[in-house]
Parts: structure tokens; sequence; C-alpha cells
């Protein structure tokens, strides 16, 4: 169930729920509850990111999904989880960034003090809480055709989050030191570079990978000073570093630097706009973006599966569903009918329903 209200009003909304389709159900009245009853006779996952306190009032309570329909799994998505101090909070995609600690680390290395930490771009946060939900719910579902029951899968996208970040939290608990964006890093090169056409960024902290970067960019005589003798005295001085190789970084393009830094084994990494994954021949090769033809708005070039299967092939079936485009077809379906039987009169409400909320 899904509450697009029209494909053409965002792409993301077309990216996100393409092969899917739309039914519309009012959780508020009883009508809407019967529909979604109705569906989940025969379901096997609901995933809603309801928040907790809301889901009694809308026949979402995880507790009695899964007494009422022993093999479904019901997967809930929220800010803090079902359960604790925080449980009933409110929250979005710029809370979990600062509730995880993601924010508090970010932009790394900065030297302004005086600015706040800062959210990565988009929705990220909120797509790793979908990410971890589906993986989670897989496992679930897997556990249940192995002889298992269904069961409640609780998601917490501050613990998602959290789990993410690194060696932030070994390094607070076996040596008491907290991370920050603030301050520089202990080890270099490690910096971004401007080249002619782009930027690309420089990570050459082992000791031979900074003497084959030396050699290659024609052994000048500043690298041999005492100031960057090491790479933690690199990395203090990583300013004066960046910019001593400033001119000769400058004279490259991108991608052949990167393919000379390659054949010397030199690890350079190029940083993509939009625009150059969309044309970059390796993507290409891979089919990674593939066409969907998207009504009222005609053929996107969209993200495709991310991994690739020996036997299993992937593929956008259908566009993304207008609100509620679906629910008459659902409600006709033998499979619903003939599981529900004499409960009939919720299939029925499915195709009254004329609103969608909160799933």
């Amino acid at each position: 169930m899904t509450s697009i209200a029209s494909p053409a009003s965002g792409r993301g909304i077309i990216y996100l729920n393409a092969n899917k389709r739309g039914v519309v159900a009012d959780l508020e009245h009883a009508e809407g509850r019967g529909s979604l009853h109705s569906l989940l006779a025969t379901a096997d996952v609901l995933i809603h990111n309801v928040a907790p306190q809301e889901r009694a009032a809308r026949g979402l309570d995880s507790a009695a999904l899964c007494a009422a329909y022993p093999k479904l799994i019901v997967t809930s998505i929220s800010m803090f989880g079902d359960y604790g101090p925080h449980a009933n909070y409110r929250g979005y995609e710029l809370n979990a960034a600062h509730a995880s600690g993601w924010a508090f680390l970010s932009p790394g290395a900065s030297p302004h003090a005086d600015l706040p930490p800062l959210k990565c771009y988009g929705h990220q946060l909120d797509f790793q809480g979908g990410a971890h939900a589906a993986m989670a719910t897989l496992a679930a579902y897997i556990h249940r055709l192995k002889g298992g029951k269904g069961q409640a899968v609780d998601i917490s996208e501050q613990e998602c989050v959290a789990a993410m970040l690194e060696q932030n939290f070994v390094h607070y608990t076996y040596a008491g030191q907290q991370a920050s964006r603030l301050g520089q890093r202990i080890i270099g090169p490690w910096f971004i570079a401007d080249c002619a056409d782009g930027k690309i960024f420089v990570f050459t902290v082992e000791e031979d990978q900074w003497k084959r970067l030396v050699e290659f960019m024609g052994n000048p005589e500043w690298a041999q000073e005492d100031l960057f003798k090491d790479r933690f005295a690199r990395g203090q001085n990583n300013d004066a570093l960046k910019a001593l190789m400033t001119d000769w970084f400058s004279q490259w393009k991108v991608l052949d630097l990167y393919k000379e830094a390659q054949q010397r084994r030199i690890p350079f990494a190029t940083i993509n706009t939009m625009e150059q994954l969309y044309q970059s021949e390796h993507l290409r090769e891979r089919k990674f973006f593939v066409p969907l033809e998207q009504p009222g708005v005609g053929t996107l070039m969209l993200p495709g599966m991310p991994s690739k299967y020996g036997k299993t092939q992937w593929s956008l079936r259908r566009p993304a569903p207008r609100l509620g485009e679906h629910t008459e077809e659902v409600a006709r379906e033998p499979w619903l009918r003939e599981e529900v039987g004499s409960q009939a009169e919720p299939t029925h409400n499915l195709v009254r329903t004329s609103s969608s909320k909160g799933t």
C-alpha cells in the first residue's frame, strides 16, 4: 500500500515505486481497516512506517497482527524503534542524521568550529532504514520458510545509521576518544584535489604508495623535507602538502590521472558528478541504468539492480502506479476472494475506499 499522489510529482516517487501496484485504504475508518485485513489474509509480509503511537488506532499493532496472522512478517520502521523512552518521539531525515551521530562527524576534518554539523544530501538516512528493513524482513521470511512462524520486526532508523559509523564507537569504547568532524587527518596525504576538468580524491597514506607518488611527480625536492618524512608528518602538514601539489594536479584531467595512477598502484579515486555517472562506460556496459516508460512523464533512465545474479534475471515490469490505480484490480483477484471467503465484504470496501493514509 502506498500514498503516491502522482508519479509526475517527483522522479524519486517513480524510482521507489516502479514494479509496484497502488491500492488505497483509509486506515482511520473501519472500512479501510477491513480492506487491509482482506489483503493480510494471504500476505507474507507487511512493511510500514506508521509511528508507534498511531498504530493501534489504524489496526497496525504488531502483536495483534502477528496473533491474527501467524504466518505474517510485520516490519515496522520508526525513528527510535517500537519501545524505549523515545519510542513515541516523531522524527524525520534531519532528526535521524543528528540522533544517530552521523551529522556530528560531518563534514570530516573541518577547520570551521563555528559551523554546525552537516547532514548528508537527500534522504540517505531514510533509505538506510528502508534497506535494513528489507534485509531483516527477508531474514524473517526465510526463517518462516524453514519451519518457523511469522514475527514482528522492529526497525529503528537511529540504530540503523549509528551501526554504520565505522570505528567511531570503537575509539570511544577503547580509548575514551570522541570522534569529531573538527580537526585534521592524522595521516596523509589525504585530501581532494582540483584537476583541469574536475576533482580527484588523494589517499596515499602508506609509505610505498607515497614513494611511488613522489616518483610519479618527478621527485620534487620538497618531498624530501622533514615536514613530509612519514605519514604522520604528512598528515600534520597536510595543508602545506596539498598547496605544493596543487600545480601538478591542475595539469591533469581526472580520468587521465586516475588511469596513470592505477598503472603505478597509487590509490586515487575519481569524484563523479551525476552526469558523469550516467555517461560512465563501465556502468553502461553493466546496464546499471535502465529505461522506464512512465505514463505522463516519458522515458526515464533509472538506476537498476546494483547486483547481478547468475540464474535470476531482474527487470522493470511496470511503471510507478497512480494513487489507487490498482485498487479495483486487486479486489477482483481470485486468490483474494477465495482466501477471504465469507469475509467478502472487506474486499468490496477495498474498491470503495478513496484515500490512503499511513501505509
